[in-house]
Formats: C-alpha cells, structure tokens, sequence
C-alpha cells in the first residue's frame, strides 16, 4: 500500500505529516529521507509481514512452556509411610522425604488410630519418628497428612501389632566397649533369642550394651536416651524367654552381691492381759466438814475399800475374768455408797444461835468480804463442843 504525505513541520524529534484528507500524523524525523523541508511531499509504502508474525509467536509458547513446566506441571507428592521397626511398647516410623514441587510446607502431622499425635519438627530434615508408651500386643493405625500451599493429602494408612512379651524379635542392640570374648558370646545370645546387632546408634536402637561408660557411641546412646545396659541382660532375657526390664542391669546400676544377714529385731515383750494390768483406784478423800470424827471415819472407809480393792484386783490377777468382774461390781458399790454418805453429810445443816450466825455469814461471805476482813473460806464451823450447848444444836 503506497501513501503520499506532505511534510509539515519539521522537528530534530518529530515531523508532522499531512494525508490528503487533512489529517496530522506525527513521524519520527529520523525515518524521513535527508533533506526534507517542510512542503515536500513523501510516499511511504505500507505491508504486513507474516513472517515477523510468526516468529514472534513461536518466541511467546516457547516462554509460556517454560513457565509451566517451571511452576505449573508438578504437584505435591503424597508422603509414603512405613514401619521400620517395632518392640513391646514402641514403635519406628519412616517415610520418603517430601516432594513438594513448587508449593510451600504448611505442616507434616502424625495421626494414631484417626487421631492426631503431634507435628513432625523439621519435616524437610527428618525422614522417621519413634512412639513410645504403647500397650503390649497391641494394633495401631497410622498415617501421615501433608499441608501444602497447593492442597492437602494423605499417606496411606500402616497398620503395627506391637510384640508380646515373649517376642524377642524387636530388640535392636548396639554395642559398645567390650572384651572379644565377651562380644562373640553377646553375639550368639542375640541371633539365639532372634534380636540383631546393628552398627552404630540410631533411631531404632533399643539397647545399648557396654561394660565401660565412655567413648562416642556411649555419649549419643545417652542423649537419646537409650538404655545402657551390661551384657547380663541378653543372658537373663534368653533364660526367661522373654524380654525384662533393665533396672537391675543399669551400666552405673550395683552388680547384685550376697544377701544381707537379716538383722535380728527385739522380740515384743509379753503384754500383760488390760484385766491383769488394771487395777481399781481407791476413792477420793472426802471433803472436811464441821464433824471431825465422821471425816475419820470415812477416811477409814476410803482405806478398806481401796484394800479390797487391792485385794481384788490380787483375786482377778489368780482368779481370772470371773473374779475381776466380781471385784468391778464390788469397787461400784463401794464408791455408790460413799457417795451416799457424803450426800447425807452435805444435808446436815448445824443451827447456829444468833450471834454465831453472824460470824458464820462472815465467814460465808463473798470473795470482796475475803479481801476485806482476811477471814478464810475454809474455816471449820465451830462444833457443839467450841462453846456451844447440847441444847443449842439443832438435829
């Protein structure tokens, strides 16, 4: 396609074209013949080039196909899991490492019988994990959930039975310092009671035998907190036929020695039947009062009624528990009737004449009388014979 265009006004940068209709068209100077002044006239032919085109296109899939293949054609893998290894109460678990493409890690999460048992730390890093705590002869189900930025999926599920107590099979052992003689023997006991040696400590190492606690394989044992145990422990596990616990086989445990001498503990002392140890107290000494002579006497009555009661309680240590209980009634009956006699002493009132009231009221008075006039409480009443006349004392 041919156009004639009439320059217009000519710029360093830009030239300004006229069409024949009249209209403005601003072109690049430097595309414009030499020598072009304003008026001349220029045609410029106009073409399509399919070839340019088509270059140009097979340039743009080429970058679209790299970019797929780059970020868009692989996905995140789903992660593989398996049993590595298995004893009574734990299990090892294992799987490829993760394959995410071009996603990002959200979380790698371990489930048990359909429940989650926690996230796997550092899941890029590490490939197995170790549950402990398990019931004997016990199945379980587990499976790995992989979050991604690009979706979640799921491992397929492994099913463990952990060991009977009578399968020794699970028992990975790794040794440590030992004597030739002792290691060939260790040897022997293991493949007998169908557990392995492997080398070095790692994940699935169940116990770790040694008779000296030193070198590297001894440190690590003890970071992961594996067992550390004496060869004596292989032995008693295939003489029992089945698997013991390691406190008595402890590396720093005591090496078990002769039984102590039980040391002999004094006999009890015969304790003396409580009917032959007690015996019945004598009574309580009656409370004075004006009658002198009646205190005498009741203090002699006190006196035979404790010695028979000594005496019965004499009786009661020959006789046994008839006459202890013929003595208890006996001491009751005593005790009732001096109480009696003393309940018959606090009713006898003496009559006191007129003068000798007043005295006794002040003798009776209240505790301010006491402090005032210095007379005591416990002062006797006058008897018949202070003073007093036969007549004057009222029965």
């Amino acid at each position: 396609m041919l156009v004639s265009l009439t320059v217009g006004k000519v710029d360093a940068g830009v030239t300004v074209l006229l069409t024949p209709d009249k209209r403005l068209i601003e072109f690049p100077s430097i595309l414009l013949p030499p020598n072009i002044t304003s008026g001349s006239i220029v045609d410029i032919t106009v073409s399509r080039n399919h070839g340019s085109e088509e270059t140009a296109d097979q340039r743009f899939a080429a970058l679209q196909d790299q970019i797929f293949n780059a970020f868009g054609a692989s996905e995140p893998v789903a992660p593989v899991l398996r049993c590595r290894n298995a004893t009574q109460t734990s299990v090892v678990l294992e799987w490829d490492p993760i394959e995410l493409a071009t996603a990002d890690l959200i979380s790698l999460s371990l489930y048990r019988n359909g429940q989650k048992a926690g996230n796997i730390p550092r899941p890029l890093h590490m490939h197995s994990t170790k549950i402990s705590g398990l019931a004997v002869d016990t199945e379980y189900a587990f499976h790995l959930v992989l979050r991604t930025s690009a979706g979640t999926m799921a491992s397929p599920q492994v099913v463990v039975r952990t060991h009977k107590m009578t399968d020794l099979s699970g028992i990975t052992i790794t040794t440590g310092i030992l004597p030739a003689g002792q290691r060939d023997g260790l040897a022997k006991a293991v493949e007998r009671i169908g557990a392995k040696i492997v080398d070095g400590v790692r994940i699935d190492t169940t116990h770790f035998v040694t008779t000296e606690g030193r070198g590297m394989a001894w440190e690590k044992a003890v970071e992961m907190n594996i067992p550390v145990v004496r060869p004596e422990w292989v032995e008693a596990c295939e003489t029992n036929g089945r698997i013991l616990g390691v406190t008595k086989f402890y590396l720093d445990a005591l090496r078990p020695g002769p039984p102590e001498s039980e040391e002999t503990t004094p006999k009890a002392s015969a304790q003396v039947p409580d009917q032959q140890q007690t015996k019945s107290l004598p009574p309580d000494p009656p409370a004075e009062n004006g009658n002198g002579a009646a205190a005498t006497g009741e203090k002699k009555e006190a006196e035979e009624s404790s010695d028979d009661d000594d005496d019965d309680s004499d009786d009661n240590e020959d006789g046994g528990a008839a006459d202890s209980e013929k003595a208890e009634e006996k001491a009751k009956s005593a005790d009732a009737e001096q109480k009696m006699r003393l309940e018959d002493k606090d009713t006898q009132k003496v009559a006191l004449r007129p003068g000798q009231a007043a005295a006794s009221g002040k003798e009776e008075g209240t505790e301010g009388d006491d402090e005032d006039g210095g007379v005591d409480e416990k002062q006797p009443a006058p008897s018949p014979g202070d003073g007093a006349s036969f007549q004057d004392v009222a029965l």
